[in-house]
């Protein structure tokens, strides 16, 4: 008696997400209210349900919802072809909940996914990397920062946070970019975790960017000025200050 009412449960349950999925594509319906069904699916893993939910990435106005909802019934794959899509939204999407599962098999998506052309889709899939606790991310990140860039001054930060000593490594030689964005990232972690052995490097900065700054170096708008010599100093203070 007790299987065959769940067995019924179970039929009704189906014939009501059934129901549910029809609204979802309804052309009918008003776009704002067709994310409605898509909530009333959150954590709804029937085979059915998934392949309307990976349909509906497609669909700007439910993609938010639909990845959400991939997400909590832990449908992977679904959500791993999608960083495939020629819709950077759609790979964006995919990247930010899959950060959220930590698992380790992931993280060369991911690291993939953050070197991606689009820059909406390389933050995203960066901030899934920064989800991360395992130590198994921190060659990912450390590769990414090596890069310098946004997203590489990024994964420095992160990788700071997570191991000290091997966003050192990374930042002594990110130090001699061209791109000032790296350098000052670089320059914050030496400061923070350097020794003796970088301060001529830094003093070598400091004097270079001694001068008032040029046109190139001043910020825009409302922005500050980027002063390359205070931030040398700076690194400078901490690492003196430490060996006393």
């Amino acid at each position: 008696m007790k299987i065959l009412c769940l067995s019924l449960a179970s039929v009704f349950l189906a014939a009501a997400d059934k129901g549910t999925l029809q609204q979802l594509f309804d052309g009918k319906i008003p776009a704002a209210l067709r994310a409605e069904p898509c909530f009333e699916l959150l954590g709804k893993s029937h085979p059915d349900t998934l392949a309307a939910l990976s349909r509906a990435l497609a669909d700007p106005d439910l993609l938010s919802c639909a990845a959400e909802d991939l997400r909590l019934a832990a449908a992977i794959v679904p959500l791993q072809q999608a960083l495939a899509s020629d819709n950077f939204q759609v790979r964006a999407a995919a990247a930010r909940e899959l950060g959220a599962f930590r698992r380790n098999d992931l993280l060369e998506a991911l690291s993939h996914a953050a070197q991606d052309q689009n820059t909406l889709v390389a933050t995203n899939a960066l901030a899934g990397l920064s989800q991360y606790r395992d130590p198994a991310v921190e060659p990912y990140l450390a590769a990414l920062a090596r890069k310098g860039g946004m997203i590489g001054d990024m994964a420095l930060d992160r990788l700071w946070q997570l191991d000290p000593k091997m966003s050192l490594t990374v930042a002594r030689g990110l130090l001699a970019s061209s791109q000032v964005p790296d350098q000052l990232y670089s320059m914050r972690v030496i400061g923070s975790c350097g020794d003796s052995s970088d301060l001529p490097q830094l003093k070598a900065i400091a004097a270079a960017h001694q001068e008032t700054l040029s046109q190139r170096d001043r910020g825009f708008g409302f922005m500050p000025a980027i002063n390359l010599a205070r931030a040398a100093q700076a690194a400078i203070a901490a690492i003196q200050s430490r060996q006393k």
